[in-house]
């Protein structure tokens, strides 16, 4: 383990996402690792089009059930609203989280996460409820009229109750990663390689070094691993973290349209994970934040050879260019943009797209290191909801890299991030996190259930 009094003299960072390229950053501005060498390695020319962070919008709120999270949004959410958030990179036009049906008692998952989440954003973070017009933060909505006057101008049917928070908003993911990359390249600290790493070579307690396509071998003190839903090709996750895909779906939209959408709240429905981020350059995103499908396949055990093993891995358009989601997931998205805006019911997709989520068993994160190999540090299990974090998270997960508890956040955040004691018995990991969609869905199986009839164009 890294100390203040033993610094690694070399940290090798496998995986550029957001808890990589956060983590390169962390470690270049602080004085402890001033003599220390910094390699980032990325699998694909930066910013790599299937990796989870890249894509149009990510939502930025700090409405969780789990007053943790909503704390540590709290340090990050005056970031989107600086520098982070400049040149059009983070826009506050809120969140509203809605409630389609379910029992009001709070034994619904949903009406929980919602009830908890509002608990949160009231006592926590001090938000003031009211009619935004009457200088309130956060909305009540108490009724399916209360829900339709938030989200008029989208025409459709939004949801039964919820609140909206005025204080969230959302991000233009690839130019907040990009953004990020280009302050990690202006403090000269850290040397970038497009190289992918094909295994990691261990010995007893530790990593010796990882080898990379062609066979060339790289070492260093301190090896942190940051491949998200890939990483269980170079360490042995099975029964703590799994790779889930979810659906996301695009439709290109008019002028008109942008104008009446793109000041709406971002839709998130915690009844079937549904949700809708308002559009930007005239592009509209329909997505879930669901269990996902899993995408079996044996690899060699990353940790002992002549083993195999089985586990979910991403299979994207860097696979297969002609991937696309499977007829249930178009189906849902189909559905849900007819039921919120139904002039845009037929409009045919532009793109659909794939996202691989590196899921835990409760959506927490894991951000430890690995309890065999001393200076291997693992920083994944995202679940998700990772990305709103991007401009803190590599100050808290250095911390974790020095064994440092800064303060009560970072030791309750130490402590869910730590590695499990045991294994889930089952080897794919479905988390019990809420969730939209079916538990158990396999990607093959979906995809092999039919084509989906591509809908007649009004653009």
């Amino acid at each position: 383990m890294a100390t203040t009094e033993t610094i690694a003299a070399s940290i090798l960072i496998v995986g550029s996402g957001v808890f990589g390229l956060s983590t390169a950053y962390a470690l270049a501005q602080r004085d402890a690792f001033k003599n220390t060498s910094i390699t980032l390695l990325e699998r694909l020319d930066f910013p790599a089009p299937d990796a989870a962070s890249i894509d149009s919008s990510r939502i930025i709120r700090p409405d969780y059930a789990d007053p943790a999270y909503a704390a540590l949004m709290a340090e990050a959410h005056p970031h989107w609203r600086g520098s982070f958030g400049a040149e059009g990179r983070y826009s506050e036009a809120g969140l509203c989280l809605v409630q389609d049906s379910g029992d009001e008692s709070g034994d619904n998952a949903a009406h929980y996460y919602l009830i908890k989440a509002l608990e949160n954003v009231k006592s926590k973070l001090g938000l003031r409820v009211g009619r935004r017009e009457e200088g309130g933060q956060v909305e009540l909505l108490e009724t399916p009229e209360d829900v339709a006057r938030v989200t008029a101008s989208m025409g459709g049917d939004c949801g039964r109750r919820g609140y909206v928070n005025w204080t969230s908003g959302w991000a233009d993911a690839e130019a907040g990663m990009r953004y990020l990359r280009d302050l990690v390249e202006r403090t000269g600290r850290v040397e970038f390689r497009t190289a992918e790493v094909t295994r990691l070579h261990y010995s007893q307690d530790r990593v010796e070094g990882v080898e990379l396509v062609g066979g060339e071998r790289l070492s260093a003190d301190l090896v942190v691993l940051a491949t998200g839903a890939w990483m269980q090709t170079l360490v042995d996750l099975r029964g703590i973290a799994s790779a889930t895909g979810q659906v996301l779906a695009y439709i290109d939209i008019t002028q008109e349209e942008q104008d009446r959408l793109g000041g709406n709240p971002t839709l998130l429905c915690e009844t079937n994970g549904m949700f809708i981020i308002p559009p930007r350059n005239r592009v509209l995103k329909v997505a879930r934040h669901g269990y996902g499908y899993a995408n079996p396949t044996t690899i060699p055990h990353p940790e002992r050879s002549g083993d195999t093993i089985a586990v979910s891995l991403p299979r994207t358009k860097q696979d297969d260019p002609n991937l696309n989601i499977a007829p249930e997931g178009d189906r849902a998205c189909r559905e849900y943009l007819a039921k919120c805006i139904p002039s845009l019911a037929t409009r045919p997709w532009t793109q659909t797209r794939i996202c691989w989520y590196s899921d835990t068993p409760v959506g927490d994160w894991l951000i430890s290191y690995h309890p065999t190999y001393r200076n291997l540090f693992v920083a994944t299990g995202g679940s998700g909801h990772a990305y709103k974090f991007l401009p803190v998270i590599g100050e808290r997960i250095v911390d974790l890299v020095m064994g440092e508890e800064r303060d009560v956040l970072g030791a309750e955040l130490g402590k869910k991030w730590k590695w499990p004691a045991q294994r889930r018995e089952e080897d794919q990991v479905w988390t019990d996190d809420w969730r939209g969609g079916v538990k158990g869905m396999i990607l093959d199986e979906e995809l092999a259930k039919g084509e989906i009839a591509a809908p007649r164009s009004r653009l």
